[in-house]
């Protein structure tokens, strides 16, 4: 197993025309090749997005008739390198619509995927509702993939607002975690993309690389962009502004036992008893 990998985030902005957005990731996928990566990971629905449900369902289709599916194997393939494709807009085996993350082997194989768990059904300062669950079939199981550098803790955007997966991911032996996104502008600005995803770094001890959208894909929907590669301490090794571009660091693989060796929380659950629903606690008497 090597020491050190090469890594790299994509950062686009997917529009409803699947041409051009293809056209563009190839370009930035031959950029962050030439630029010595050796893993490439592209962020949430980086292939299509609409304000449109009913063109966003049209899209959706099984891996074997998905265009910028089979287009991503045969990139990774052609390159020779790991490919993430942060997610895609997907039907499972029973047709029902997945937004899916895939890791790809440079022999174009299908290594692993991840149907994202937690839908992002919010109303964000009062003016844009987002409902996924009314597209999407939520997941139902976390997914470790196995890499030449490590196990890879697939998530994907609004997950990362649930501690306790990425918890679950590391003690099942995560030592890299990746969280594509198309993260919202509001929320991005109000600081939460930063402090969750090195929050998620530290309280693990594993490297973060999260590929993210950015710009104005649709209507009046802006993503933040600043896509990062964060250390198990903490430190964010590269940011992305807000343009098309590739970010790329050099990670330490070393760097992940250091880092839980100083603080082994990963080490020190207990169990505990949960407060009743509804109910304060009880004071106890003074004696």
């Amino acid at each position: 197993m090597s020491a050190t990998l090469n890594v790299a985030c994509v950062q686009n902005c997917a529009t409803d025309n699947l041409t051009a957005n293809l056209k563009e990731i190839d370009l930035l996928i031959a950029e962050a090749v030439s630029k010595g990566a050796e893993f490439i990971a592209l962020p949430e629905a980086c292939e299509f997005l609409s304000g449109d449900k009913e063109a966003m369902k049209a899209h959706a289709k099984p891996a074997s008739e998905h265009r910028a599916f089979q287009h991503l194997v045969t990139k990774a393939k052609h390159h020779g390198v790991w490919l993430l494709i942060g997610s895609l807009t997907m039907r499972d085996c029973n047709n029902n619509m997945v937004n899916r993350s895939s890791v790809v082997g440079p022999a174009g194989q299908l290594v692993a995927t991840y149907d994202k768990i937690h839908m992002f059904d919010a109303n964000v300062d009062g003016v844009r509702g987002s409902n996924e669950s009314a597209l999407y079939k939520p997941g139902e199981k976390a997914c470790l993939a196995a890499l030449p550098w490590g196990f890879l803790g697939m998530s994907i955007c609004y997950d990362v607002r649930f501690p306790y997966l990425y918890r679950s991911l590391a003690k099942a032996g995560a030592t890299l975690l990746s969280v594509p996104a198309a993260f919202m502008q509001a929320t991005g600005e109000a600081g939460h993309w930063n402090t969750l995803l090195r929050a998620r770094a530290i309280e693990t001890g594993c490297f973060v690389i999260a590929p993210a959208q950015y710009g104005n894909p649709y209507g009046a929907r802006q993503s933040y962009g600043h896509s990062l590669i964060i250390a198990p301490w903490g430190e964010i090794l590269a940011e992305a502004v807000t343009e098309a571009g590739v970010i790329t660091a050099t990670l330490d693989l070393e760097a992940v036992a250091a880092a839980r060796s100083r603080i082994m929380s990963l080490n020190h659950d207990r169990d505990f008893e949960a407060p009743a629903i509804g109910r304060p606690a009880t004071p106890q008497a003074s004696r």
